[in-house]
């Protein structure tokens, strides 16, 4: 098959630990033909969708270090390919936040003609965290507003601690928790993130929520979802002093196994991430709520892998082919 993956620069990323690194090199083993590529590298050309793409297929059995030395070997070389992305069986969409539109308006009239994981169109919709609105009874309070009189009448009203978080961030960057207790620092925070000095149109805004205090010595959980279905899981446990338990910010990570409760969470939204074609994802729980979905590049199936003893990028892979058979005969 023809693989490609839409993504970031091969030399910015540590492929020990990169989802996407080990479902290139999954690729590469089973001897498809790999193509990398980045967003700017699409185009129309005849009314066609094509792309800038380069062949980094490589040789296998190699060690991960080798292999994406070896990926980034292929780049140097002087050889473009331009590929129409149709005749490509599955397009991996693994560029980091925040979602490029523009590429995925580009590819959206294709959806059905290629398999992308996952969809532009679920991407679209799915990438805010405004999205876990779909799902109100199993998240914390919620609230999203530009106004900041009226954000601070909330976390006022609510009388506990609240966090704030800005709608298209990752990584837990901007997130930061806040209370009534320091009513000069809290008035100048919303400010900031809301750009509380703009006309009200111009202004960003961003959610506040219910702080679940268990994350201080719990952590949350990271599931990955494959079509809906439990792939994987972790828990991730914040450094002393924060509260935030993204591993980019100094969260370590441990074995789990996912409780019934979480498996009551994951089912709720199953029907609703592959409706919206968000195959691959990852959820992020804390306590008995869905905090977070993450859809645009979900990651952590290397720490997975070591905890569990496992290769999960075996059966992302057995799925890719599956679908993209499919889509094949059925046109």
């Amino acid at each position: 098959m023809k693989i490609a993956f839409m993504m970031d620069k091969l030399e910015s990323i540590n492929p020990i630990w990169e989802t996407t690194s080990h479902l290139m090199y999954e690729c590469n083993q089973r001897e498809h033909t790999v193509y990398f590529l980045e967003p700017h590298d699409i185009y129309i050309r005849g009314g066609e969708i094509v792309a800038r793409m380069r062949n980094i297929t490589v040789a296998p059995d190699l060690s991960m270090k080798k292999y994406w030395r070896s990926a980034i070997n292929c780049l140097k070389k002087d050889e473009l390919i331009f590929e129409t992305v149709t005749e490509l069986d599955v397009l991996f969409l693994r560029k980091d936040p925040p979602l490029n539109y523009q590429a995925m308006e580009f590819l959206s009239p294709i959806n059905d003609r290629v398999f992308m994981i996952n969809s532009t169109s679920g991407q679209i919709i799915g990438n805010s965290k405004l999205y876990t609105l779909n799902f109100p009874d199993i998240i914390p309070v919620t609230h999203v507003s530009r106004d900041p009189k009226r954000l601070k009448k909330i976390i006022d009203d609510f009388g506990g601690a609240m966090v704030i978080k800005p709608l298209q961030r990752f990584g837990g960057e901007g997130v930061i928790k806040v209370s009534t207790k320091d009513q000069e620092n809290l008035n100048s925070l919303i400010n900031y993130y809301v750009k509380g000095y703009e006309n009200y149109p111009e202004r960003e805004p961003i959610m506040v929520q219910e702080f679940m205090e268990i994350v201080k010595n719990d952590g949350d959980i990271r599931i990955l979802l494959l079509n809906g279905e439990i792939l994987g899981a972790m828990r991730r446990k914040p450094q002393k002093g924060d509260f935030r338990t993204n591993v980019h910010a100094g969260a370590t990570v441990f074995k789990h196994e996912v409780t019934d409760w979480e498996k009551e969470i994951c089912r709720a939204i199953k029907d609703r991430l592959v409706k919206d074609g968000l195959y691959f994802v990852g959820i992020d729980v804390i306590g008995d709520k869905l905090v977070e979905i993450n859809c645009v590049s979900p990651g952590g199936i290397p720490r997975i892998n070591r905890l569990d003893h496992v290769k999960l990028e075996a059966q992302v892979i057995d799925f890719v082919e599956q679908k993209a058979m499919q889509m094949k005969t059925q046109t």
